[in-house]
């Protein structure tokens, strides 16, 4: 692997390996590009197989919090975190004790929290070793649970697409189809019922379509592979990554794609065959970035606002109708567009830390 090439290709800017024999702490930190702020991302922690798969990921996902920072308006960098090992057995005290020490190394130029593999309890470990961690219960201060903010701001992009797509962002009679009804899935449920949707769901995990249906009885079930196949208005993944595929493209029968699902398009050309077809697709990045914007909230001066959060997270709606005209204008699949914002974002405020400031 050659890693300061694989550095300059994507823009990187650190790539920081730490490791504690105490603890058993081994854990990798990416700071991609700090041109908005000090980096921010979650810390996942994860039994890679390799060296090798734990480096692409963490540099992958830095990369990708460059992108939903500065689509979403925030003033942050994109950075990312893991731990390598098994968060079943693996975890301890003394390993988050470390990497809190670690975090504080950074003084604010990295900020981290929670991910897949990690949770609240591990968190309020390190930040009794750093003050740079977000992501945390309201009775430590923090936003509490982020999929609530993050199925918002879904629903506000599903809403953008719906305008799009059909001329009215009215959610009233439409019929919408849900794969994944966990964390963010079952909150979005509530928003789009209560806004008049007609909503078809599908999970692979029978708890979570009892939950639903004991709250939402009107929502239809079908199975996993049939939710590909439904007539629906809008498509909204919220589940596995890399959903739509050359399988899947051609079942589809719906006028546009919402949902919180990270890295939704299997590849770059996924996007392109989306927009010949005419389908409307939200960048996933834009339309999920909901959690992001509470774990930046919380690290605001005077702390976490709920108030101001969600004001943050509405204003999905507008970043999606800013990309949809960049589609229409340069004729560019929404997936483009979403990454020409970004770079326009990024090389305007470059320019302006050009003026010297004392």
């Amino acid at each position: 692997m050659k890693i300061f090439e694989m550095m300059e290709k994507e823009g990187h800017e650190q790539l920081i390996f730490n490791q504690d024999k105490a603890s058993g702490l081994k854990a990798l930190i990416a700071i991609h590009d700090t041109t908005l702020g000090p980096a921010l991302g979650g810390c996942r922690m994860w039994p890679y197989k390799t060296e090798e798969e734990a480096i692409y990921d963490v540099l992958r996902l830095s990369k990708g919090m460059t992108y939903k920072s500065a689509a979403s308006g925030q003033d942050y960098g994109g950075g990312k975190s893991v731990i390598w090992g098994d968060p079943k057995k693996d975890k301890s005290e003394a390993m988050f004790r470390a990497f809190g020490r670690f975090i504080d190394g950074f003084k604010g130029r990295f900020s981290t929290g929670t991910d897949v593999g990690t949770t609240y309890h591990d968190f309020i470990i390190c930040r009794k070793e750093t003050p740079y961690i977000g992501a945390l219960p309201e009775s430590y201060g923090g936003g509490g649970n982020s999929s609530i903010i993050t199925a918002f701001g879904t629903w506000k992009g599903i809403k953008a697409v719906a305008k799009e797509a059909f001329g009215s962002d009215s959610l009233e009679g439409k019929v919408i189809a849900v794969q994944g009804l966990g964390k963010v899935g079952y909150y979005l449920v509530g928003y789009l019922i209560e806004d008049g949707a007609k909503v078809i769901g599908t999970d692979i995990v029978q708890e979570h379509i009892d939950k639903v249906l004991a709250d939402y009885p009107g929502v239809t079930i079908v199975k996993p592979e049939e939710i590909y196949e439904v007539e629906c208005d809008i498509f909204s993944p919220n589940a596995l990554g890399a959903i739509i595929n050359d399988e899947t493209i051609p079942k589809l029968k719906c006028k546009a794609i919402a949902g919180a699902a990270n890295n939704q398009l299997a590849e770059p050309r996924h996007g392109d065959k989306l927009h010949e077809l005419g389908i409307v697709y939200g960048p996933d990045y834009v339309v999920n970035a909901g959690g992001l914007i509470q774990v930046a909230d919380e690290l605001e001066p005077g702390g976490y606002n709920k108030e101001r959060a969600y004001g943050k997270a509405a204003g999905i709606y507008d970043m999606l109708l800013k990309i949809f005209e960049i589609s229409r204008r340069d004729n560019i699949p929404t997936y483009k567009a979403a990454d020409t914002l970004v770079h326009e974002r990024l090389e305007t405020y470059r320019k302006v830390k050009t003026i010297y400031k004392k």
